[in-house]
């Protein structure tokens, strides 16, 4: 079994594969972000990918569906947002699990060995979040650069530094922006800040 773990954070993932080779004899692989990813997916196979989705460069969500499209690989996220409206993203972008970076280590490990082993696994309180509560309303319709961008928001970033954290024009932000205010029904960037706080995003 081929792993490879995806986090910008050297100190994550050493802890990370000491906790995973105390019960599991896997080949164990490591990327700080993208870029790397997809350089050791292209040198060899890779069953199974743990990945952070807050990632320098390419986006987490966008490495994820890339890995899907091209490569056997089931992927299991590692995040520190237990949102729902994170969690639902990442299922639809291909994610075969999901759970947080609060996750006990025996709850991490069945969830590697499930999702390993061809299953789905979604960290038990986060899924009774998804059960409870779903995502926003309104803020599900919006895309993963559109969630993004409104994370950055939240944050209290200015368009500038948003557009250079997503790695796009200021002014392709700005109309992204405009389409964001349209798709939920509001008129002012405030309005989207506050959404993103209530959502659970920023």
């Amino acid at each position: 079994m081929n792993l490879l773990l995806v986090d910008d954070h050297a100190i994550v993932r050493d802890g990370l594969k000491r906790l995973i080779a105390s019960r599991f004899a896997y080949d164990m692989h490591e990327a700080a972000d993208g870029r790397e990813a997809l350089a050791v997916l292209r040198r060899q196979p890779i069953d199974l990918v743990i990945l952070d989705l807050n990632l320098p460069g390419l986006g987490g969500v966008e490495l994820l569906r890339r890995i899907v499209q091209t490569s056997r690989a089931r992927v299991l996220v590692f995040s520190m947002h237990a949102e729902p409206i994170y969690v639902s993203r990442a299922i639809e972008a291909g994610a075969a699990g999901y759970i947080s970076k609060n996750i006990a280590p025996d709850e991490l490990l069945t969830a590697v060995q499930r999702v390993a082993s061809g299953g789905r696994y979604v960290e038990q309180e986060i899924a009774q979040s998804l059960a409870v509560g779903g995502a926003a309303p309104g803020v599900g319709q919006l895309t993963s650069r559109e969630l993004e961008i409104m994370r950055l928001l939240g944050q209290g970033r200015s368009l500038a530094e948003i557009a250079d954290a997503v790695g796009l024009g200021y002014k392709t932000v700005a109309n992204t922006l405009t389409q964001m205010k349209a798709k939920l029904g509001v008129a002012r960037t405030a309005d989207l800040v506050r959404m993103a706080v209530e959502a659970g995003v920023s």
